[in-house]
């Protein structure tokens, strides 16, 4: 939210960090005087566990505020370098529970709660930064730019948050929460791709991935700070810490955090929850290789570290949850596709072309019917044209051979007959390009459906779903004409590409609308 200089107060000769916040700010009048007000808001919290901000500068269009500057690094940095145990995993978010308490005591929301704003003093103690900014910029709602950007961290956001509903400390524990699991598991608790936005849905619209590789009474307390609807998580950062700090307890020793050597300041009923293991049962203490094991983080996904707001701050905004609410019903696209569908696979079955003598033969000898001219025709497309050559007969191109498979059309002196050729229509390319064709067709519709269910992509996969879906209908006609023996005609292979196609745009278009939902 702005860039930040270090500096050194030069009366006192203390070193000091500097966050100057973007020129957009001082240009809103409005943004600039509730800056103003979240700034005094920010300068009467006083924890150990919370940056303190030491001045505030408005000045000349410049907003500067002055906080103690901290060298040890942000948990980000460490969790992607050296990784961390378990029992740092947890102390470290006990402190910025502790700290957040305090805040929400005071009225102050952080909603913007990762490892990158949660940083280590040289003496090892956590402090969290950034309070109140998210607050200032968007009066708490999460908000994009028609590009798609999003203001904030999608990775940690609590789904009241991104669809703009009333703000409580909920929002901030279940930020933590995420932070947590990650902390713990290397990985977030909702899968990485498609973008901010697509995190975002995720989030309000899916139940997030339960915790593996963890002891249940850790994995109890983690997946409880991730319920979806705020009232059935914890109330507050102070009933997650108490919760935490017993199962910490329970699994690590109720000396845990002593051997830690991490300073943390809990209040009195979270310390005394971090002394007295909750009443549970839990794996066996030797059998827990989380115990020592350090966890780094996993790939770095540029989609937790967003363009900074000054980038776009002069863009149109708009509110996220008008992005990712639902869109219009999907019933009618589902039952056009489903109908479609049903035509498509029963057509080619009650279809079978004209009634022609037959003409069994095996293609690897002349066809020795009288007559001074031959040709082999599917759907229209010609494979063979030969002159009779006396007295072998009519002695077919050998790829021709290899390529009809099922029935083709004859003709000879004008006369039409249905060519079934002896071999199995598996060994043919029409036989086995049509069951390779099928399930290209299907494969590639089924990843493209899925993607646009997890809004991973967008209208483009939908124009692309049309061709696929023709492929796909012409595939089924093909299947069905060269195993049953039916006459291959063109007319009847266009009907079927036309009806694969609507079943493929209408699919996409159902599952594009439902997708939100389906999470």
């Amino acid at each position: 939210m702005g860039v930040v200089y270090g500096g050194v107060h030069r009366p006192l000769g203390r070193p000091v960090a500097i966050k100057r916040l973007p020129g957009a700010l001082a240009e809103d009048q409005r943004m600039s005087s509730r800056f103003e007000h979240e700034a005094r808001l920010l300068a009467r919290l006083d924890h150990p566990h919370i940056v303190p901000v030491y001045d505030y500068v408005r000045d000349r269009g410049e907003h500067l505020l002055v906080m103690e500057r901290l060298d040890g690094g942000t948990v980000w940095s460490r969790f992607a370098s050296e990784g961390l145990t378990a029992q740092q995993s947890c102390g470290i978010v006990l402190a910025a529970l502790s700290g957040l308490h305090a805040a929400h005591e005071q009225g102050v929301l952080h909603l913007d709660v990762k490892p990158k704003n949660l940083l280590f003093t040289s003496g090892g103690v956590v402090k969290v930064a950034d309070f109140g900014i998210a607050q200032v910029v968007s009066e708490g709602a999460t908000l994009v730019t028609h590009a798609g950007a999003v203001l904030g961290t999608p990775a940690y956001i609590a789904p009241e948050q991104a669809l703009g509903n009333a703000l409580t400390p909920g929002a901030d524990v279940y930020a933590s929460g995420t932070v947590l699991y990650e902390l713990l598991t290397g990985d977030l608790p909702f899968e990485r791709g498609g973008g901010p936005l697509a995190m975002i849905q995720r989030r309000v619209y899916q139940e997030p991935r339960p915790i593996t590789g963890v002891p249940s009474a850790l994995a109890e307390v983690v997946m409880r700070s991730l319920v979806r609807d705020p009232s059935g998580r914890y109330r507050n950062a102070e009933t997650f810490a108490m919760d935490l700090a017993g199962a910490a307890a329970l699994v690590f020793g109720p000396d845990w955090l002593m051997k830690l050597a991490m300073p943390v300041h809990l209040t009195p009923q979270v310390a005394a929850s971090s002394t007295h293991p909750a009443m549970r049962p839990s794996q066996p203490r030797d059998t827990m290789s989380i115990t020592h094991a350090r966890v780094r983080a996993t790939m770095i996904d540029p989609a937790l570290n967003p363009t900074p707001p000054v980038a776009h701050l002069s863009d149109t905004l708009m509110p996220a949850a008008s992005v990712i609410k639902p869109g219009g019903s999907s019933v009618w696209f589902t039952l056009a596709a489903v109908l479609a569908a049903i035509v498509l696979v029963v057509l080619p079955f009650v279809v079978s072309g004209r009634t022609l003598p037959l003409l069994p033969h095996d293609l690897a000898t002349p066809v020795t019917n009288a007559g001074a001219q031959l040709k082999v025709t599917v759907a229209g497309v010609t494979f063979a044209d030969v002159t009779r050559t006396e007295p072998v007969g009519f002695v077919l191109p050998g790829a021709a051979r290899w390529i009809i498979g099922g029935a083709a059309t004859a003709t000879i002196d004008g006369t039409d007959y249905l060519l079934l050729p002896d071999q199995t229509p598996l060994l043919s390319i029409m036989g086995a390009g049509s069951i390779v064709l099928l399930l290209f067709t299907i494969a590639y519709l089924e990843s493209n459906l899925r993607a646009l269910r997890r809004r991973q992509a967008g209208a483009g996969v939908v124009v692309l779903c049309g061709p696929l879906g023709f492929g796909f209908g012409l595939a089924v006609w093909l299947v069905v004409s060269v195993f049953l023996r039916h006459e291959p005609t063109s007319g009847l292979a266009l009907v079927c590409g036309v009806l694969g196609a609507v079943t493929g745009v209408c699919a996409a278009v159902a599952t594009r609308r439902s997708g939100l939902r389906a999470f």
